[in-house]
């Protein structure tokens, strides 16, 4: 198998487990509070312990490659994570299990910005879409085959298995990681900025806490409003201080790429919407449609498959049509498509709900395979750690923003009638989102037509080595 091929198999079986880990204890939390002597609602600190981690760690994983080798971070990072993992296997109580998954958020927090810094840095920049197309794809399956599997293992194994599943898994991502992956040089990394390691810590950590707070109130709402205050204060500051420091941990000036400045922008509108779906179209398809979490997870996998099959046709496409065609035409699709969601109902033939679901996975893979490859498409190689590092942030802050977008419009549509959360307001939910998340085909538009054309092989130019984006 070439190394096309190997390199980013390896990365996505990590990346899987990694996502698929960061969602699969949502419907084994009933299970698992009645085992540890605490409640469910209490045990969603858990859930925010391992995002609060991410958003820590995330912003070194860079500097940290650089200065140790991106492949040997790499196995660190799945060493971490499966030691995490068998913490949690053996926690007895929630402050155990709370800070197991601190530990194994650590882990995570690595696999996926030094995965893709691998990845890029191993692959030409003509075969990044190719390469790409498989790397997007635990992204996005992660989070739909996490409940139904945590549901499965929980009810006929115990919720133990949730974790010890990764053990293997992580043994054999280490020993492929060690046969297959290239050995990347040692780098000169820039001096390691731990005031703006203390501030980003705070900034992000204090956003993506209180989000997860205001989506999932395990503590009263105003601790979410307060931590969202301080973290947006303490990135503040870190813009001041990062423009007065020469090696700034994140540097704003990433931005003046402009190939990975509209990916970067353009990519995280499409995100919010789509990083509300995986909560709102479960919970619908239970709480009003009356399915259990096994057959809504048999719904929501034909998304998965649709995923899956857009990898075969993505590089195909981008050399047809080109970025800005493929991404505004992706972006606006993809967001209508979730907004057809706002019109299911228990009384619509389930085919045709399946056939809605796969279609939405097609057009969502292969609009995050293009914006993950056009993202480096003009970046330099000194850049990379910090592109990587600065786009992994963006991701789990939108993601985050998703989710608490999602739930603050479920609780505005519910104050407007007496009684539960109905059907009406999960449509409200779907059309507001899926409209947000269509608003990146307008971003996308402002790129030049042959913008990435020497990443996607569109209308390759030969006198031209980076091509400017419409300002």
């Amino acid at each position: 198998m070439t190394s096309l091929r190997i390199t980013p198999l390896i990365l996505a079986v990590a990346l899987f487990m990694e996502q698929l880990d960061s969602t699969v204890i949502s419907t084994s939390l009933p299970a698992i509070a009645a085992d540890i002597g605490t409640e469910p609602v209490a045990l969603k600190l858990a859930l925010t312990s391992y995002l609060v981690s991410l958003a820590i760690f995330i912003p070194i994983s860079g500097w940290m490659s650089d200065r140790f080798g991106a492949r040997n971070i790499f196995r660190l990072a799945i060493l971490v994570f499966v030691m995490g993992s068998v913490a949690c296997a053996f926690s007895n109580s929630l402050p155990t299990f709370v800070i197991s998954r601190f530990f194994q958020g650590a882990g995570a927090s690595m696999m996926t910005p030094v995965g893709r810094l691998l990845l890029v840095r191993s692959t030409p920049r003509n075969e990044l879409v190719a390469a790409m197309a498989w790397l997007t794809i635990p992204a996005l399956i992660g989070p739909l085959v996490g409940p139904p599997l945590g549901g499965f293992l929980t009810t006929y194994l115990s919720w133990h298995w949730i974790f010890w599943i990764n053990v293997p898994i992580g043994v054999a991502g280490i020993v492929f990681a060690t046969r297959f992956l290239p050995q990347m040089d040692v780098r000169n990394p820039r001096p390691i900025d731990f005031v703006g390691f203390v501030l980003t810590s705070v900034a992000f950590s204090g956003l993506v806490f209180g989000l997860s707070v205001v989506s999932l109130p395990a503590l009263p709402i105003v601790y979410g409003y307060l931590t969202i205050a301080v973290g947006v204060t303490a990135g503040l500051l870190y813009l001041l201080h990062a423009r007065r420091t020469e090696y700034p941990l994140l540097d704003p000036k990433i931005f003046r790429y402009p190939l990975f400045r509209a990916a970067a922008v353009g990519g995280n509108i499409f995100r919010i919407g789509v990083g509300a779906v995986p909560f709102l179209l479960p919970l619908m398809l239970q709480l009003a449609f009356g399915l259990n979490p096994a057959e809504s997870g048999l719904v929501t996998f034909v998304s998965a498959i649709g995923a899956i099959t857009s990898k075969f046709i993505a590089e195909k496409t981008f050399q047809r049509f080109g970025f800005r065609t493929v991404l505004s035409f992706g972006a606006g699709m993809g967001g209508l498509f979730i907004f057809v969601n706002g019109f299911f109902t228990p009384g619509m033939p389930i085919v045709l709900i399946m056939g809605v679901l796969l279609v939405t996975g097609v057009l969502r893979s292969i609009t995050f395979t293009g914006v993950n490859a056009l993202s480096f498409g003009d970046v330099d190689e000194a850049d990379m750690s910090q592109a990587t590092a600065v786009n992994a942030v963006m991701q789990q802050l939108s993601i985050a923003t998703g989710v608490a977008l999602a739930g603050a419009l479920l609780e505005i549509a519910s104050h407007t009638h007496p009684g539960p959360i109905n059907l009406n307001d999960f449509h409200v939910a779907f059309w507001v989102v899926g409209g947000f998340s269509a608003l990146a085909a307008f971003w996308f538009l402002r790129l030049a037509p042959d913008a990435g054309a020497f990443v996607s092989g569109h209308k390759r130019s030969q006198d031209q080595a980076f091509v400017e984006t419409k300002e």
